[in-house]
């Protein structure tokens, strides 16, 4: 890919007192076109934070709520397109304009939406109308916020040796917003937009109030199961409608499982319905983890690999997973357990709970 900026608008946003509105500020310093970024010192600055900044890899439904690049998409009321939306409406009028006075407007009205935000932090706002080579005739949008480095000193003279710098900028960190999104090279998606921010700060997610964000996977996950379990009640009880007290009960249990942190097994689904379960979750993600804890002992798969390399059974009257693979492998410190000759299954299926019961007769 190749980038050619064709207006560029910076500013800076000054904050005296960071709990106070009436503390910020922010300056225009320079709107520049094609020719103007030529020949600025930010063309060395930001060329390769446009090449990061599209090709900075992003999930639909991130792993957690707090990961630092997500997708964003308008939203619109039903039967109304996207011209109804106010953040697309400025992000397309930027991409459409004609001159740097005419960017330089909408890029001010962008800065002031900006500025509303409710933790506003000092630093360089960037807005930039930029052109992809080869793959699109219309221009990408990027909005970018660096924040000042504190303590920033330069070499100087041999006298003084160094000297402060006041403002002092950097790429590291930056958050930006590209528009539209680019789900593969040489495709766009204008219903979506990709937003980065590196700080635990969510205000420069926030302050595109007409923007939704993908809920994280495992809030996906939990609804999906949730809506499984409910479709198992309604299945299970609809054979034995007049037995409300059984159905009202199962319901309270399954609800306090659901909203527990620490959940133990339930025992309530054959092995045979929890494998089509997984294969419907799996179908869309097949990577989805399976994580347990059995006597203290953390177990990490892939749902996938529930009945096919990691099986739960019980024995003797204890819980047992079994996990069966072509190789073991060890990490870090060594161990004389790498040094085993494994028994046969057979031969160690009887010592499964012994232990557990010679405990208890010798409390007795």
């Amino acid at each position: 890919m190749q980038f050619n900026v064709n207006y560029l608008s910076f500013f800076v946003i000054m904050t005296e007192a960071a709990d106070s509105e009436s503390g910020r500020r922010y300056k225009h310093f320079q709107t520049l076109d094609e020719d103007d970024y030529a020949e600025s010192e930010l063309k060395s600055f930001l060329d390769g934070e446009f090449i990061k900044i599209c090709k900075r890899k992003v999930e639909k439904n991130p792993s957690t709520d707090a990961a630092p690049t997500k997708i964003g998409r308008f939203i619109v009321e039903p039967g109304y397109d996207l011209n109804s939306n106010p953040n697309f409406n400025l992000m397309q009028r930027l991409r459409e304009a004609e001159s740097k006075e005419e960017f330089l407007g909408l890029a001010d009205e962008m800065v002031r939406i900006y500025m509303e935000t409710s933790a506003v932090r000092g630093g360089a706002f960037i807005v930039a109308d930029v052109q992809v080579y080869p793959y699109f005739d219309q221009p990408l949008l990027f909005v970018m916020k660096c924040d000042f480095e504190p303590k920033i000193a330069r070499i100087a003279d041999e006298r003084s040796l160094i000297s402060h710098v006041e403002m002092a900028i950097s790429a590291r960190n930056i958050k930006s917003i590209q528009y539209p999104h680019m789900p593969e090279e040489g495709m766009l998606d204008e219903w979506e937009l990709k937003i980065h921010q590196a700080s635990h700060a969510r205000y420069f997610e926030d302050f595109l109030k007409f923007v939704t964000y993908e809920k994280p996977m495992p809030e996906v996950i939990n609804e999906q199961v949730f809506s499984m379990v409910q479709q198992y009640m309604e299945e299970k009880w609809e054979a034995a409608p007049e037995n409300e007290q059984g159905r009202h009960e199962e319901e309270q249990s399954f609800e306090i499982w659901a909203a527990s942190d620490k959940r133990e097994l339930q025992e309530k689904w054959s092995h045979e319905l929890v494998v089509e379960a997984a294969a419907q979750l799996t179908e869309h993600k097949p990577d989805l983890d399976l994580r347990f804890k059995l006597g203290g002992v953390a177990i990490k798969g892939q749902l996938a690999d529930y009945g096919l390399n990691i099986h739960i059974a019980r024995h003797n009257g204890r819980y047992v997973a079994v996990i069966d693979g072509d190789a073991i492998e060890f990490e870090k410190g060594k161990s004389p357990v790498e040094l085993l000759h494994p028994q046969e299954l057979m031969d160690i299926i009887g010592l499964i709970g012994s232990k557990a019961e010679d405990e208890e007769q010798g409390e007795g």
